[in-house]
């Protein structure tokens, strides 16, 4: 959770509050995805709607940056962000209690909400974006927050002023966020010519393509759970490997179980009896050829 540099509380952050909150990076199979609020005073929202706010989307990358400034400037506006990394959003669609995106999406919302309540925002209005459907998330939050009323409706970034300056707070921090992006893998021939990182983007597909790797997948940069990746794993080595570690989750679970990771994915397969090469303790090669075992005392 990230957020403007923290200064003591505005008078008016004391007065009835309303927030805008929406999103930038749902779709795209690179980079991360990031939630954005805006949050000012109710009296303040005519003054808001001249400032020509308008859905992230239909303004040129320049006129975001312009408009992004002068709201950051603007001390009568508070605004804050959540940057969710894309190793995060594949691990948590692919662990074994699965977490859909539009979990992850009203997990996020929520957080803005504490983060912004827990400053002494006086909130009172929150305006967003619907993830899903909307009666069942204004009801969720109502029940999360029963102090504030909630509008929640399907392109509310188009309809409120203070759902739009949410939307470029979000899709600047993204787009910023790309264009610093460092790239931790070290392999040969890298480049960060990814184009948008939509699925649909020629220069997004090439680059996935030339960026694959057989043995290690993708780089931290992708969003390896994204169906689009499927299609680059035909090429890719399917590993195996032995664990001595029973899993506690599953009952009569046999020890030496083997784990295979295929498509970039985990998934669990039985081993026939006799290829099963570990002792009746479960111990790995590794710590039979060793002759190690485990110690509770010393």
């Amino acid at each position: 959770m990230g957020s403007e540099a923290e200064a003591p509380l505005p008078k008016w952050a004391s007065t009835p509050c309303i927030m805008g909150i929406d999103e930038a990076g749902r779709g795209p199979v690179l980079g991360p995805m990031v939630y954005g609020c805006l949050y000012c005073a109710r009296s303040y929202q005519k003054a808001l709607a001249t400032l020509n706010f308008a859905d992230s989307k239909t303004l040129k990358e320049e006129k975001r940056e312009e408009l992004f400034e002068l709201l950051k400037a603007d001390e009568s506006i508070g605004w804050s962000v959540d940057v969710i990394d894309p190793r995060e959003l594949s691990a948590k669609m692919l662990k074994k209690h699965k977490v859909n995106l539009n979990e992850m999406s009203h997990d996020s919302a929520t957080g803005l909400i504490k983060t912004v309540l827990n400053k002494g925002v006086l909130l009172t209005e929150v305006y967003l974006d619907t993830v899903g459907d909307p009666d069942k998330y204004r009801i969720k939050l109502s029940e999360r927050f029963p102090s504030i009323k909630f509008v929640v409706a399907k392109k509310a970034d188009s309809l409120y002023p203070v759902v739009s300056g949410a939307s470029i707070v979000a899709k600047v921090t993204r787009d910023k966020a790309l264009r610093e992006w460092v790239l931790e893998e070290t392999a040969e021939n890298m480049h960060r010519s990814f184009g948008s990182g939509y699925p649909g983007d020629p220069e997004t597909k090439a680059w996935l393509e030339h960026h694959k790797h057989s043995v290690f997948g993708f780089p931290t940069l992708v969003r390896f759970s994204w169906g689009t990746c499927n299609s680059y794993y035909k090429d890719m080595v399917e590993v195996l490997w032995e664990s001595d570690k029973v899993d506690e989750d599953v009952p009569n679970s046999s020890s030496g179980k083997q784990l295979k990771l295929r498509n970039v994915g985990f998934t669990t397969s039985k081993r026939k009896s006799e290829e099963i090469e570990s002792s009746a303790k479960g111990s790995c090669k590794f710590f039979q050829a060793r002759k190690l075992e485990l110690l509770t005392h010393f």
